[in-house]
């Protein structure tokens, strides 16, 4: 069980409670702060006679459309079925499950006006994995994930479909089986769910989770293919990186010793002074990503901590500010510059694949005994290299577009929500990249394993060694030719469910 309270929400805990599968609870403070918020906003709604934005009014560019009190329950019950205009693919289940997640941590501060039954309803969803069904495109990430936001919350009002024991099923039906009641959504309640940028943080958080593993997978699938190559161990020597001490390089660095720790191959003599730059440039490269992807995970940690929403209700200084926190800039920015980051791993993985291959330093053509009669891995690096264009062709950034909309009123957006579903596919992209190239540096390993003085097999380190002696239960060495797909999503399989570490 976690417990949501004011407390900074961190990745760690997010991938704990995902991976975990735990419930949630609202902390005693959280439950105070969201009824104590939504008292204010009755009382200041019965004493106030004065137009507040998306309360008693429209929304975007009919702002200035006073609504009367009767109707204003049915004001936000017609903002979410109005605005659950999304389409194209669905938003993965894993996505979805976040969305919740950061959905009620927003809302637990107590700055909303929602119902406290309303945010309980929501930690219903989640701990019985009662996941509405959301699509991808439609938001423009500026008034929030409005679109994406809206399906969302479609369920609490027993409309829309969701995903639960692994069927699609109308929201009704299912609240039924949980004997759950539609909620009845007060003032400001629609506008609360629906503004927000709980599309795009939990893209970003999926996305960051995720690069974690593909962060160090990239150093040690990079350490494996520079041993096969028969690569040096001189531009990885702490002193180079000294003078030019950026964080990540120096990491990446440190990594590279600790895996050619033990290594017999990585210490005999060498014929080539120089290695190729995506082997040699491994730390600046790699490092550079790092460094990134730091920036990247502090703006996302203020996000999945703050309230996004609007207008957004003070009740301490008695004040209802119709403000712009919905808006995804920050979040755009820094999704295209992850996007880059991850782009670059899967580049320059894609070049040392290349090198393997091409039949230097006494391994044989693509990697096969007879090449010829065998295309051997000729093709694989045809389908990686095919993958790092489509990168870079998902990196064009989304956060330089803008379009107005609701005629004039909302006449700069952020297009993160474009940012985020494009982040999510090349980090899936990258994934397949560095397993393709785990498949080629494992083969070539093989050959590299040349007898020493005494006629003993060299090794490469232990930790290299006892990888690849794992990846090999999965994939098996490459005799002659074989279907090539299948060992290519066991090596991407493998690369999903292994956590390495250095």
């Amino acid at each position: 069980m976690h417990t949501i309270t004011t407390a900074q929400l961190s990745l760690q805990t997010i991938s704990e409670i995902i991976s975990g599968n735990k419930k949630l609870s609202l902390s005693d403070e959280a439950k105070k702060n969201i009824s104590s918020c939504r008292e204010y906003l009755d009382k200041k709604m019965a004493s106030q006679k004065e137009p507040i934005y998306g309360i008693n009014t429209g929304f975007g560019s009919l702002c200035n459309v006073v609504i009367p009190d009767s109707d204003l329950e049915k004001l936000q019950q017609n903002l979410v079925m109005s605005h659950a205009c999304g389409t194209g693919d669905e938003v993965p289940s894993e996505v979805v499950k976040l969305m919740l997640l950061l959905k009620i941590q927003a809302l637990s501060y107590g700055k909303s006006g929602v119902q406290l039954q309303t945010v309980e309803r929501l930690l219903d969803f989640f701990n019985n994995d009662v996941l509405p069904v959301v699509y991808q495109l439609g938001s423009l990430g500026a008034s929030g994930d409005l679109a994406p936001l809206a399906h969302m919350s479609l369920p609490l009002l027993a409309l829309g479909e969701v995903y639960y024991k692994g069927k699609k099923q109308a929201s009704l039906e299912v609240l039924k089986q949980l004997n759950l009641k539609p909620i009845t959504l007060k003032s400001k309640e629609g506008l609360a769910l629906l503004n927000g940028t709980q599309f795009m943080s939990a893209y970003g958080a999926w996305c960051l989770l995720q690069t974690r593993k593909l962060n160090i997978a990239a150093d040690v699938i990079g350490a494996i293919s520079l041993d096969a190559f028969d690569g040096r161990i001189e531009p990885f020597k702490l002193h180079i990186h000294t003078i030019r001490p950026h964080k990540g390089q120096l990491k990446t660095a440190e990594n590279m010793r600790k895996l050619f720790e033990g290594s017999e191959i990585i210490k005999r003599k060498k014929e080539h002074v120089q290695d190729p730059y995506s082997f040699r440039c491994i730390p600046q490269v790699h490092g550079a990503s790092k460094d990134a992807i730091e920036h990247v995970e502090n703006v996302f940690l203020t996000e999945i901590n703050s309230v996004t929403d609007n207008p957004t209700i003070f009740p301490d200084e008695d004040e209802i500010i119709s403000g712009g926190n919905f808006h995804g800039q920050p979040l755009a920015l820094a999704l295209d510059f992850l996007a880059i980051a991850l782009a670059e791993l899967g580049s320059i993985s894609e070049r040392r694949t290349y090198q393997l291959i091409a039949g230097l330093r006494g391994l044989p053509p693509f990697l096969v005994a007879k090449p010829g009669l065998n295309s051997g891995f000729m093709i694989p690096q045809y389908t990686a290299a095919s993958i790092v264009s489509q990168n870079k062709q998902l990196c064009s950034p989304a956060s330089v577009d803008s379009i107005v909309s609701s005629n004039g009123q909302e006449d700069h957006v952020s297009m993160g929500s474009n940012a985020a579903t494009k982040c999510y596919k090349v980090v899936e992209n990258l994934n397949r990249i560095l397993a393709i190239e785990l498949f080629n540096g494992a083969q070539a390993l093989e050959f590299r394993k040349l007898p020493n003085e005494s006629g003993q097999a060299l090794k490469s380190s232990g930790i290299i060694e006892k990888i690849v002696a794992d990846y090999r239960k999965i994939v098996p060495f490459v005799e002659e030719d074989k279907i090539m797909y299948a060992e290519i999503e066991k090596s991407v399989q493998f690369l999903k469910q292994t956590q390495f570490s250095i």
